[in-house]
């Protein structure tokens, strides 16, 4: 393995940050070829490794795992500037786009274009969820776990960290396999690390509530909460987030909500950055641009931060955590859980694109969500079905795609 200088690792992340475009496949598979295959920087067992650890942490992966390879190059330095660089174009594009729809989101032209988005965002949820499936459900008991997982959220309403929870002590349980020889450590003073990222993670908030800015406190306690049961990614969270600020705190809409989703798939960068868009809309609601401006700050703080803890603390020890079946039991376990969650926000955006009139069935603990067959949107499924096509069958890149479907909602409008 070849130590680069800071120059090339500047050079070589900030192109990666800008490239990152597609979605956290897309973006593992740039960072293989820059970091394993074109330059000599990762072995392909210490990024396959560092992989499968960033899959089954809270938080964006991709990006976690650009902060691990920066970590392994160069130390704390160049894990700060690989995954800095990994998210900062994108966070200045989605701060812009938020500033702008918090604008101009209610002009009928700019409504017209996001229904084709909002269509096109069911059908990518859809297809990660293969993707997810594919890879977390090789056994019956996963099967098993994904299905429970579903039924907990979609008819029990079970909050999203209990669901987790349960999957954890249910696969460290029977986690099987022999427990290997520890392999060769890195020196870690991990009680430091930890005690300094939790200190920069809880300075802003605290510094806040010290100055009475509630709502900015709110929004810093709320995001710090996610970052902490992001488990599978954003789009397995994105349901439970979508609870609390649309119907439990009123910041958005639901239609606002699948508009962020929408602009963070367009723009690169992790997809989680679709809080970043949520926090400057609570923001602005509460006093305009400043406030959604501050706001925005806080929850990409709030958000990114406690990757970085999770990797300048976990990352001496990814080797010895391989070998270890329990703990790869858990985390394997979580993985399926994450398919019945991410199954219950595909029908939950499904129903709220196509349907104007979603109504809830509640009887003792059952609580579902269901459609006014009446109140069907055809140019929502026709437009659905053209990204359907586009993205499953021909396999178009994303950004070509949700240019074109929203060019048609726009034009669907006319008529």
């Amino acid at each position: 393995m070849t130590q680069p200088a800071l120059s090339d690792l500047l050079r070589v992340f900030g192109r990666i940050g800008l490239l990152s475009f597609g979605g956290p496949a897309a973006q593992i598979a740039l960072m293989h070829r820059e970091l394993v295959d074109t330059r000599p920087w990762l072995s392909e067992r210490q990024f396959l490794n560092a992989l499968s650890f960033c899959m089954l942490l809270p938080g964006p992966e991709a990006m976690q795992l650009a902060t691990y390879a920066g970590w392994r190059l160069r130390g704390v330095p160049g894990g700060l500037i690989a995954g800095g660089l990994f998210v900062l174009p994108g966070a200045i594009v989605v701060g812009v786009l938020a500033a702008l729809y918090a604008q101009f989101g209610q002009v009928p032209l700019v409504e017209a274009l996001f229904l084709g988005i909002k269509a096109t965002v069911v059908v990518i949820v859809i297809e990660a969820l293969l993707k997810v499936a594919r890879r977390a459900l090789t056994g019956a008991d996963r099967w098993a776990i994904a299905g429970l997982s579903f039924l907990g959220i979609f008819a029990l309403s079970l909050p999203f960290p209990v669901i987790i929870l349960l999957a954890a002590a249910w696969g460290a349980l029977t986690g099987r396999g022999t427990v290997e020889a520890d392999p060769p450590r890195v020196r870690a003073n991990t009680p430091a690390t930890v005690a300094t990222w939790l200190l920069a993670w809880w300075a802003p908030v605290a510094v806040l509530w010290a100055a009475g800015a509630d709502r900015l406190v709110e929004i810093g306690l709320f995001f710090s909460k996610l970052a902490v049961v992001t488990f599978g990614g954003a789009y397995a969270v994105l349901a439970y987030m979508t609870q609390e600020v649309v119907q439990d705190r009123g910041w958005l809409s639901t239609a606002q909500m699948m508009d962020g989703l929408g602009l963070a798939e367009t723009t690169p960068g992790p997809l989680i950055l679709v809080t970043e868009f949520v926090g400057y809309l609570a923001g602005h609601q509460a006093g305009g641009w400043g406030p959604g401006l501050a706001a925005a700050l806080l929850t990409l703080w709030v958000t990114f931060v406690p990757c970085f803890l999770w990797i300048f603390a976990g990352a001496p020890y990814i080797e010895w955590i391989s070998t270890r079946p329990r703990l790869t039991g858990a985390l394997t376990a979580i993985t399926a859980a994450v398919v019945g969650v991410i199954l219950n926000l595909s029908l939950w955006f499904g129903l709220h694109v196509f349907f104007a009139d979603v109504r809830r069935f509640e009887t003792g603990p059952l609580s579902l969500l269901y459609p006014t067959p009446g109140s069907a949107d055809m140019a929502a499924v026709a437009l659905a079905l053209l990204a359907a096509a586009l993205l499953l069958w021909r396999h178009w890149p994303l950004p070509g795609v949700l240019s074109l479907t929203a060019l048609a909602g726009a034009g669907l409008s006319l008529f």
